[in-house]
C-alpha cells in the first residue's frame, strides 16, 4: 500500500473516532454532529478515489501492443523499474488483433481499483506478437504460451517466475475479479 493511502485511510480512522467522541460529548447537539457526519462522507469518498486511482504516467511499453517497439530495451525498461520501485515484471503478450486483449484491457479499465493495485503490484510490459513481428528472439526465453492474451511474471533481476493463460481468470465467459484479486494477492502480498 503506498504512502498517501495509508496517512488518507489512517486520517479517516482518526476522523470516525472524533466523530464518534464528539457525538457522545454533544449528545442532542444535532447541527454539530451533522457536519461532522458531513465530513466523514466527504473523507470516505476522497480515500475510495484515491484508493481506486490508476498510477499516472504508465511507461509507452505498457501502454499497448507496438509492433515498432523493441522488447529488448523495453524489457530492460521495465526490469529497471521494477528494481527500483520494489516490484515484478508483468509480462503480458498478446496484440491488436486479439480480442480477448481487448477485453482484458476493458475489464481492467471497468475495475480501477484492481487495475491500481496490479499497477503497484507489477510493471506492466506488454509485449507484440502478430504477422509483422512476433518478437519471436525476444519470447524464446519464455515458456510456449498456451494462448493470448498470456502472462508471465518475473522477478526485478528478470527470472520467470510464473506463466499463466488469462482463460484462468475466466469464470462464466468472462474475467473474474475475485480470480484477479487471488492472483494478486498470491503475487503481491509483499509488496503493498
Amino acid at each position: 500500500m503506498d504512502f498517501t493511502l495509508r496517512a488518507a485511510r489512517n486520517f479517516v480512522v482518526v476522523m470516525v473516532s472524533k466523530i464518534l467522541m464528539s457525538y457522545v460529548t454533544l449528545n442532542g447537539c444535532k447541527q454539530r454532529c451533522a457536519w461532522w457526519f458531513s465530513l466523514f462522507a466527504c473523507l470516505c469518498v476522497l480515500v475510495a478515489r484515491v484508493s481506486a486511482s490508476p498510477v499516472p504516467e504508465l511507461p509507452a511499453y505498457s501502454q499497448g501492443y507496438d509492433p515498432g517497439r523493441d522488447p529488448f530495451a523495453d524489457g530492460r525498461a521495465a526490469l529497471k523499474l521494477a528494481r527500483d520501485t520494489q516490484r515484478k515484471v508483468l509480462v503480458e503478450v498478446g496484440g491488436e488483433w486479439c480480442s480477448w486483449c481487448h477485453v482484458l484491457d476493458r475489464f481492467l479499465k471497468d475495475h480501477p481499483a484492481l487495475q491500481a493495485r496490479m499497477n503497484r503490484t507489477f510493471v506492466l510490459l506488454k509485449v507484440n506478437v502478430d504477422e509483422t513481428n512476433d518478437n519471436t528472439e525476444f519470447l524464446s526465453a519464455f515458456p510456449e504460451a498456451l494462448g493470448y492474451p498470456h502472462m508471465y511474471i518475473t522477478d526485478s533481476e528478470g527470472k520467470i517466475l510464473f506463466s499463466q493463460d488469462t482463460a484462468e481468470f475466466l469464470e462464466n465467459g468472462k474475467y473474474s475479479e475475485q480470480r484477479f484479486e487471488s492472483f494478486l494477492d498470491q503475487w503481491g502480498s509483499s509488496h503493498e
